[in-house]
């Protein structure tokens, strides 16, 4: 049985043959601390409309950019507008 070589392997080095290009990445900071704002009010849909995309579903940190305090206030208080019907469970 014949085995064909790797895209590494037919092309040498692979530190010679494509050298990894990094992209500057800038630093992701959390709004709400930015803006010193302490309590996220769920009737404010203003400012949960960002945080919830066409889908209804809760961004993630690692998108949103949001710490992590203030990414748990921020889905109770989605959660509370879902349950009081200020905002949709899901799209239309």
């Amino acid at each position: 049985m014949a085995f064909r070589k790797s895209r590494m392997q037919q092309s040498g080095d692979a530190k010679t043959a494509n050298p990894k290009r990094f992209m500057v990445r800038r630093k992701r900071f959390c709004k709400f601390c930015a803006d010193k704002i302490d309590y996220i009010d769920y009737k404010d849909q203003r400012l949960l409309g960002p945080f919830i995309p066409e889908r209804g579903k809760i961004l993630p940190r690692r998108i949103s950019g949001v710490c992590a305090v203030h990414q748990r206030k921020l889905s109770e208080a989605i959660k509370r507008a879902r349950h009081l019907a200020l905002i949709p469970f899901t799209a239309d």
